[in-house]
């Protein structure tokens, strides 16, 4: 029986002996899996990216934040969503693995424009008040990399299990619903 080691990038498979006439199928199985687990920003995205020293996509930078035209964004599936590509590429992907498993998530929010986020704070407050909305023109959501999800208590749970094999991290306290792409 032949031994079998893969290494791709940082993540690496142990040594197994897979039954004869496995082997293809084991490498095949193995290589999918450490795809679909490889960090954001890595060639499973799709996509090349730059981010400048703030952490912004310097392709986005130069229109500011809540002011990306839309043609700049792409759609997240049919949810009439847009996002930054390689955010909305790997939101799909992490939609798909969720479906996969039997949950169910929704998106309430995505991409917002400046004008949207003054409207947030007017009507929910400012975050650093003890409201929900970031100060205008500082929101994730301005970047396209920020979704606001509608999840149950099993979706919340997959996402918190699941999401940062996407790129996707919870990183708003008061906000389980928002999660953000950080693309590595």
């Amino acid at each position: 029986m032949a031994q079998i080691e893969v290494t791709l990038g940082a993540i690496s498979a142990p040594r197994v002996q897979p039954a004869a006439g496995a082997a293809t199928a084991f490498s095949e199985i193995l290589a999918r899996a450490v795809a679909d687990t490889a960090p954001a920003g890595t060639s499973t995205v799709g996509a090349s990216f730059e981010l400048n020293g703030d952490g912004v996509p310097v392709e986005l930078a130069a229109y500011g934040n809540g002011r990306i035209p839309r043609d700049a964004l792409e759609p997240v599936g049919a949810t009439g969503h847009r996002l930054w590509a390689p955010a909305a590429q790997s939101f799909e992907k992490l939609l798909s693995a969720a479906a996969a498993d039997g949950v169910s998530i929704g998106v309430t929010d995505s991409y917002r424009s400046y004008d949207v986020q003054v409207d947030v704070v007017r009507r929910k407050g400012l975050y650093s008040e003890g409201g929900l909305g970031a100060k205008p023109g500082t929101s994730q959501h301005g970047w396209g990399m920020a979704v606001d999800l509608d999840l149950d208590p099993s979706a919340q749970a997959w996402m918190r299990a699941n999401a940062a094999r996407f790129g996707f991290v919870e990183d708003t306290p008061r906000e389980p619903w928002h999660w953000a792409f950080q693309p590595s």
